[in-house]
């Protein structure tokens, strides 16, 4: 199957189309729609209605033609943001295209439900600074050892860096390889030279565990990382390099052993015992999926609130006053919800009010591995880790199956779901893309992190077909399908957040299995290819706006390529990425904006070849490409 795109009326939540993404409550926005002309040149629409809901009644407000340029009508509509969410679609009406409806999801020739609404949140936007970056994941055990002496914890069994990752058995949270703060800071040149402007770190607070999702305390950082001296000469070394620090912090629950629950236990009367769900036996309480070591935190408390996240005196506002730049929130799709409690917004907005006392440009990304959209709309969170709307979709369209290696197959689960990660085609994924982020509030699509793989996952140059050993891929079996997919991380909009070591090839089973030690002493083996390519497409996120900053329209999806077009007012950039070879496709230049095949200036791969009034994009694959066409394209 495939299908071009470019002939659909379009609008995004970007500067392309929205004059102001985060009023003020009651300021009228100014927002575009570009209805392409009908195939014999007439206009795709003679009316053009705003329907936004204000008060919870739908309004209407009809809209006026802007210009006119070869590839459609450009109209212009005033919404007034009214309430905190606004939501709002377009009615398009006569001209070529007849009755039909404009939302997130694209076209539709019936009515249809408020769901896939566009989104307007009043002062919604994430600091300023989260548009430009490039993340770098960090799981401190595991990346760089200080060289520092550290007294083994009482909880671990020490592992010499070179051993093989236990990724199963009750080992698995015990094996200790001592990576530390001090080791990931004089390794920060690694970032700097990959393109990367934000490190990422998974928890540092002491902790009983190899990955500190267990706190024993949230007061300070774990001793075996370097304690809170070591926190501080990272944040130090990293700021000065310009690169900001993201903390993880567990909302969620705590460990079994944190001082909090231990208090609880011996005194039920306690302020303590009141954090936490015990039930109606002794020693019984709720935990994280019925995990004990993880009891589970009673949001109802005022006293937990005070001391986790509220107010200045909080664990929230401490650490951001240390010099964190913002914070990821573990498990955020759970916190503060347990049957028929539900105060997850609650809390969202709770911590987002302490984050805007302590440092207003912090940033607050939620963890949450489905559809996050009811959680993003308002005040809370600024974005999602985007395993919905970018991780799925794009494991299943490049999934590369069997073999990963003579007689091998990696055997993979679909993130969650007791079936084989399937294989789809680019037009499948790009429909899953949009109905995600039709449902999510543009400012929240953006503030959200974009992942090829994580520490909870396996690595997806094992889903690509690289290798199931846990070791880099040096024979380069997966590397194709792996920089597609690295292609489309660096161009869509979101944060790209690299997993240390993705850059070198490194292979992955599960989550578990993908934590391998850095191999600082084995660069000999690096996938060289693969790190080039991450330098390549994270300078070129730098360098072009658009990239960054600007709009997505999708231009094409077909079996095996996707095509898309990134728009800001100074910049345009057009994307095509492939997982195999494809038939040629062709795009009309006037839908493009464009009057000659000249235009596009090639950025990355191939050029395309201009052909009776036709730009034929390159057909191998796996490959990926990206051209500058010229700005402009909308009425200033």
């Amino acid at each position: 199957m495939s299908e071009h795109l470019l002939g659909q009326p379009h609008h995004d939540g970007s500067a392309f189309y929205v004059d102001d993404p985060a009023p003020a409550l009651g300021a009228e926005v100014t927002l575009r729609v570009h209805i392409p002309h009908g195939p014999d040149g007439t206009p795709g629409a003679d009316q053009v209605v705003a329907r936004a809901v204000r008060d919870g009644e739908p309004a209407l407000t009809a809209g006026t033609r802007d210009a006119v340029d070869d590839a459609g009508t450009w109209w212009r509509v005033a919404v007034r943001a009214d309430n905190p969410v606004t939501a709002y679609r377009f009615l398009l009406a006569g001209g070529s295209g007849g009755y039909r409806w404009l939302n997130g999801t694209g076209t539709h020739p019936h009515d249809v439900t408020d769901a896939a609404d566009f989104r307007l949140l009043v002062g919604g936007s994430p600091p300023d600074w989260v548009h430009d970056q490039v993340a770098y994941q960090v799981f401190p055990d595991r990346f760089a050892p200080s060289g520092t002496a550290r007294v083994t914890p009482s909880w671990a069994k020490p592992a010499a860096w070179g051993d093989t990752v236990v990724h199963s058995g009750p080992d698995v949270p015990r094996q200790w390889y001592g990576g530390d703060l001090d080791g990931v800071a004089q390794h920060l040149d690694h970032l700097t030279a990959l393109g990367a402007t934000l490190l990422y770190l998974t928890p540092f607070f002491e902790a009983r565990s190899n990955h500190r999702y267990d706190a024993v305390s949230f007061d300070r950082v774990d001793p075996v990382l370097g304690g809170d001296e070591g926190l501080a000469r990272l944040l130090d070394a990293a700021h000065a390099r310009g690169i900001r620090v993201v903390g993880d912090l567990t909302l969620n629950h705590t460990g079994v052993a944190h001082e909090w629950f231990t208090r609880a236990l011996a005194d039920p009367a306690s302020e303590e015992a009141g954090f936490y769900r015990f039930g109606a036996e002794p020693g019984k309480y709720e935990s994280w999926l019925g995990e004990p070591s993880l009891p589970k935190l009673d949001h109802t408390s005022v006293g937990l609130r005070r001391r986790l996240y509220e107010g200045p005196e909080s664990v929230v506002a401490r650490w951001l006053g240390a010099g964190l730049d913002g914070w990821r929130i573990d498990v955020a799709n759970m916190t503060g919800r347990l049957g028929a409690d539900d105060l997850t917004h609650e809390v969202a907005r709770s911590v987002r009010r302490t984050l805007t006392g302590a440092r207003a440009d912090a940033w607050l990304l939620a963890e949450h591995g489905h559809d996050a959209s009811l959680d993003l709309r308002g005040d809370g969170w600024h974005g999602t880790m985007d395993y919905a709307g970018f991780t799925r979709p794009l494991w299943s369209w490049l999934n590369g199956g069997s073999p990963a290696g003579p007689g091998e197959a990696h055997g993979l689960q679909f993130l969650g779901l007791p079936v084989a990660l399937p294989v789809t085609t680019g037009w499948a994924s790009v429909a899953t893309m949009r109905q995600v982020h039709a449902a999510m509030p543009w400012a929240a699509w953006v503030a959200s992190t974009s992942h090829l793989d994580t520490h909870d996952t396996p690595r997806l140059r094992t889903v690509v077909g690289g290798g199931i050993d846990g070791w880099v891929d040096v024979a380069g079996r997966g590397r194709g399908r792996h920089l597609a997919g690295l292609a489309l991380q660096m161009t869509m909009p979101g944060v790209p957040s690299v997993f240390m070591g993705d850059e070198l090839g490194l292979t992955g089973l599960d989550g578990e299995h993908s934590r391998t030690p850095f191999p600082w002493d084995r660069r000999g083996e690096w996938d060289g290819a693969t790190f080039d390519a991450y330098r390549r497409w994270t300078r070129l996120r730098h360098d072009c706006v658009a990239l960054r900053r600007g709009g997505l329209r999708w231009v094409h999806a077909g079996d095996d390529s996707i095509t898309f077009l990134r728009e800001h007012p100074e910049q345009r950039v057009l994307v095509h990425v492939a997982r195999a070879d494809h038939p040629p496709v062709r795009l009309p230049l006037a839908a493009l904006g464009l009057t000659s095949a000249a235009q596009p200036t090639t950025l990355v791969g191939d050029d395309v070849i201009g052909t009776d009034g036709f730009l034929v994009l390159p057909s191998a694959g796996p490959a990926a490409h990206a051209w500058a066409l010229r700005p402009g394209g909308r009425p200033r």
